[in-house]
């Protein structure tokens, strides 16, 4: 086994005489590990540097395919960190349109929604989700109102876990990112709101249902993004989402209807 932890010390310097296709099939396996230890230490820090840094460009497709296939995996580690490697592999220029077809089949679907686990350690499929969704919500190849419907669809799937460790703020990270797509028009920016609409006003008296608070604090800061800027990396410049104005009145005519000060 390799020693990865020795590889991230040396500056992520790739071993002399060793296939990189060894290397990456060892990595992929390292990242659905059940050993948090495994899986979200220095094998994670190891893949991430090396794709960056066009170490695996040869091996984008096989990746990238890969984390597609573990979509449907039975294990639930293995699935909540396949976003997370094909979103380095999307940035990187790796694509294919089946990728984002697995994805999103899977994002929506996903039942196991724990964000840490006592054994696992983290799983986070909400927000790793997320991080893929707003790489393909940029993506030239990608609709951006797919992306955006999608996250919609997250937020209204039916669960009982309340999301914590910021993952309602993941998404509505990559929902503003997504919104700054330049061709998106004031209706594309706006209307996958609707379904959030006509699940509110479905509401009765009592309790908020789960999807309903997940949804409540994912559009509020999806609100504050909009209104001061989206930053796409945390040292640059914040990006003014595309119809900044149309989305801040959708958004807060949407929160109104279930704010109970509101009325």
């Amino acid at each position: 086994m390799t020693d990865w932890q020795r590889i991230a010390d040396a500056d992520f310097a790739v071993p002399d005489g060793t296939s990189r296709d060894a290397l990456a099939a060892e990595l992929a396996g390292a990242l659905a590990d059940p050993d948090p230890q495994v899986r979200d230490g220095a094998a994670y820090a190891v893949l991430a540097t090396w794709i960056s840094r066009g170490e695996f460009d040869g091996q984008l497709p096989w990746l990238g395919a890969a984390m597609a296939e573990r979509f449907a995996d039975a294990r639930v580690q293995a699935r909540a960190f396949a976003p997370l490697v094909l979103a380095w592999v999307t940035e990187r220029g790796g694509y294919d349109g089946q990728w984002v077809r697995a994805f999103a089949d899977w994002y929506p679907a996903e039942t196991d929604l724990r964000g840490y686990d006592s054994e696992l350690g983290w799983l986070h499929a909400v927000a790793h989700g997320a991080d893929l969704l707003g790489v393909l919500g940029r993506h030239p190849q990608v609709q951006p109102e797919s992306m955006l419907r999608l996250g919609a669809c997250r937020m209204l799937a039916g669960t009982d876990v309340v999301w914590r460790d910021q993952e309602d703020d993941r998404l509505a990270f990559a929902l503003a990112l997504t919104l700054t797509r330049p061709e998106l028009t004031a209706a594309q920016s706006t209307g996958w709101l609707v379904p959030i609409d006509e699940r509110f006003a479905a509401g009765e008296p009592g309790p908020v249902p789960v999807f309903a608070s997940n949804t409540m604090r994912t559009l509020r800061m999806l609100y504050l993004l909009a209104d001061r800027g989206v930053r796409p990396e945390p040292a640059a410049a914040p990006l003014t989402l595309t119809r900044r104005d149309d989305v801040l009145d959708r958004v807060a005519h949407t929160l109104a209807a279930v704010a109970w000060f509101a009325g």
